[in-house]
């Protein structure tokens, strides 16, 4: 059921395993109907079309036009990256190449024919495919087993084409009276290029797109980007402004009606994806099936394959539809930096990925954004109130749950002076509790006495008279309505079976079922407690902590008063925004007080709470500016863990677009946290302009050394990542096996006599 690529390539590759399979495809509209004007097909999809049908792949070649570079114009200048090897063909020319191989096969093709209802199908055939689009009727017809979810996205886009190739992939910003606007454009064949014109909704209204036809709309498109085509006309194809929508299915099959393409997921344009995803579907469905003894174990093992992929894919393209939502975030960027940037928007081509494919390209971003030459963005310095930090490494809090009476022993030297001497330019302590009744588990360390501030000193100690030029900072925070709990691995969350100690929170709200209810802090209460965030501020600073770290993140007693889904509060500390900023701000303005003027403070937020009526981006922006007004030098972009029943959105660097949009909205500094894993990816982000620093947390537990071995694998020996005289030997990565074996010299094609 549907004859766009997706369906036919199917119906194709089915008939030629199976000669003797009855296959048909329906097609509502004429043979040559299509959406969009060209297609672009990777390399790796290609690989697949090849080994699978010959016969297609050569088809496609023989009609594919080649190019290698990525134009991006911006303020009349223009930035060109190589060494990116795309491939397109017309669209129309596609289908026909698709119908021909189903005829050439014997599939039964009925364009301009409405499919009969799914379930009628599904008891007259073996197998029904729906490759029916995004408005795929068959989805419809099985919402309840299917669950689609379908997002709507800010922008409103138009597929046109015009009458000469591009020579290059070119995005092209048109920064105009009523907004940003941009263009898209790529050669799909020798005189012909695919141009979409893309634009915020709003940008689209104040334009007065809203009321033009489709020739009006063409006409002005074309006026707007004048430059880029030289000044010829577009044309469209039935075209029209439309909304896009990511689908996600819980469920691809029912029965033996199957879901492919667009039907079952889409991916934004901008990754260039609709018509690769429909393919590689087509290709796993048909190896499923021939693979597989039974219908129903076929098509489990399709979707086990194809769901990851997709749903990588997916997490790509939000990334890159995002970055052009909100693309007026960065048109204050260096002309470089904001090509570079543009480039990595979906996170998967990386600063390495790029040097590959243009290392001049690459050096002149680093060159403009003051990387000493040989340098890589991760190991220049950066500066924060007093301290400079030699690089863009953290070392993030990780709760360690291994204190005596909160007092830090040998595990903590171990632990924090270990990772002190790997490398990185922050060395940061797990959450430090300002009093007994504010740790979460009886291991948690604190700073409410004497004693633990002199254990705190041992550890500072030895980390600036053994690791010189490394930084140590301390984090303090408050359990809130989170403590008096197990120990992380006997149970995390669960409340102590015995010895609990009383909770309090804004409101009298507990953290999930079972767990304990806090009482609400009166006004006398929160001067207590701010008294006890201002008492471990003047331990911690007499202990030598380099930099102070406000916790009002996770849920946390601070965190819980800025999320409207945990302070239900009616006073001055409840309600809207500003007020449930006010205690957080009174804390650390007590904080700042005592803390060093020169040493720097920063403060870990919660940018969003992962559920519905919390905490919004546009709340955590506001925050963060209300910090750095009251004095924060940096703001550390955390998510969730406020409320039991979040839904977080996992992936690469997952978080990083929450710290993103508070650098580049509020201009202040910050710490990109979450799933942050390579240096690659910390070259990429800081060189991006998306984050200063980067905190990484389970790479350090893996490898206390991970900095160091950064730097070795990159090759550089500079001084943002000193060795330690005594592991100066180990500074180059170990050979792993032989390596001087002879050579072969000659190759014998035929049996030697002699021998």
């Amino acid at each position: 059921m549907g004859g766009g690529p997706g369906g036919l390539y199917t119906a194709a590759l089915l008939k030629r395993l199976a000669p003797a399979r009855e296959i048909t495809v329906y097609e509502r509209g004429a043979p040559d109907d299509t959406f969009g004007f060209g297609v672009v097909l990777s390399d790796e999809t290609l690989g697949g079309i090849e080994h699978a049908d010959p016969t297609v792949y050569e088809a496609l070649k023989a009609h594919f036009v080649r190019w290698d570079d990525i134009d991006i114009v911006h303020r009349n200048t223009r930035h060109t990256s190589g060494g990116h090897r795309f491939a397109a063909l017309g669209r129309r020319r596609l289908l026909e190449i698709l119908h021909d191989r189903c005829r050439d096969l014997g599939v039964d093709l009925r364009p301009r024919t409405e499919a009969p209802p799914p379930d009628r199908l599904a008891r007259t055939h073996d197998l029904v495919v729906a490759a029916d689009g995004v408005h795929s009727a068959t989805r419809e017809a099985y919402r309840d087993v299917f669950r689609p979810h379908l997002t709507p996205h800010r922008c409103r886009y138009i597929w046109l084409a015009a009458d000469f190739a591009f020579d290059a992939f070119r995005f092209e910003i048109a920064e105009t009276e009523h907004g940003v606007m941009q263009l898209h454009g790529y050669p799909y064949a020798p005189d012909a290029s695919t141009v979409i014109v893309e634009m915020r909704e709003e940008v689209w209204r104040a334009a007065g797109f809203d009321e033009l036809d489709e020739a009006e709309s063409t006409a002005r498109c074309a006026k707007i980007f004048a430059d880029a085509l030289g000044g010829r006309p577009l044309r469209s194809n039935k075209s029209a402004w439309t909304t896009f929508r990511t689908v996600v299915n819980e469920r691809w099959s029912h029965g033996n009606i199957v879901l492919l393409g667009d039907a079952a997921h889409t991916a934004h344009f901008s990754i260039g994806s609709g018509t690769k995803l429909a393919v590689e579907d087509a290709l796993a469905l048909a190896a499923c099936l021939e693979e597989r003894p039974t219908l129903q174990e076929a098509l489990s093992a399709y979707e086990a394959e194809r769901r990851p992929v997709v749903a990588s894919t997916q997490r790509a393209a939000k990334a890159s539809l995002e970055w052009f939502e909100d693309l007026d975030r960065y048109l204050g960027q260096p002309p470089r930096q904001f090509a570079f940037n543009l480039l990595t928007r979906s996170r998967r081509v990386t600063h390495e990925n790029l040097r590959l494919r243009d290392a001049g390209f690459t050096d002149s971003v680093e060159r403009e954004f003051g990387c000493p030459p040989g340098t890589p963005p991760m190991f220049t310095p950066f500066r924060l109130r007093g301290l400079t930090l030699r690089n863009r490494v953290v070392v993030s809090p990780m709760d360690m749950y291994s204190a005596t009476d909160g007092v830090p022993g040998d595990f903590h030297l171990v632990h924090l002076g270990a990772r002190a001497l790997g490398g990185a330019a922050l060395v940061m302590t797990e959450m430090v509790c300002v009093s007994a009744e504010g740790r979460i588990t009886p291991g948690c360390a604190g700073l409410y006495t004497g004693r633990q501030g002199e254990a705190w000193r041992r550890i500072t100690d030895f980390v600036h008279d053994s690791a010189p030029g490394t930084a140590i900072g301390v984090q303090l925070g408050h359990s809130g309505r989170k403590g008096s709990t197990k120990l992380m691995w006997e149970g995390m969350d669960e409340p102590l079976p015995e010895g609990n100690w009383p909770l309090v929170a804004p409101s009298p709200l507990p953290y999930r079922p079972g767990s304990q209810i806090p009482r609400e802090l009166s006004r006398a209460q929160l001067a207590d407690v701010r008294e006890q965030f201002r008492s471990a501020a003047e331990r911690a600073a007499h202990a030598g902590f380099d930099l102070l770290e406000l916790h009002c993140a996770h849920g946390y007693l601070l965190s819980g008063f800025l999320s409207p889904l945990t302070n239900r509060r009616t006073d001055a500390y409840g309600g809207s925004l500003e007020n449930r900023l006010r205690f957080p701000l009174e804390v650390f303005d007590a904080v700042r007080e005592v803390w060093p003027a020169e040493r720097p403070m920063t403060v870990r937020i919660s940018a969003t709470d992962w559920a519905e009526g919390g905490t919004s981006a546009e709340d955590a922006v506001e925050t963060a500016r209300a910090f750095a007004a009251h004095g924060a030098d940096a703001i550390d972009v955390s998510t969730g863990q406020v409320v039991a029943g979040e839904r977080p959105e996992f992936g690469r660097s997952y978080q990083t677009p929450y710290a993103d949009r508070i650098r580049n909205e509020a201009g202040v500094p910050v710490i990109a946290v979450g799933a942050i894993s390579s240096w690659d990816d910390v070259n990429s982000l800081v060189l991006a302009g998306r984050t200063d620093l980067c905190a990484l947390a389970r790479p350090h537990l893996y490898d206390p050394h991970w900095t160091l071995h950064a730097a070795a694998e990159q090759g550089y020996d500079g001084p943002g990542a000193v060795w330690p005289a005594p592991y100066r030997a180990g500074s180059r990565p170990p050979r792993t096996g032989r390596t001087d074996a002879p050579k072969p010299r000659l190759t014998l094609h035929g049996p030697r006599q002699d021998v």
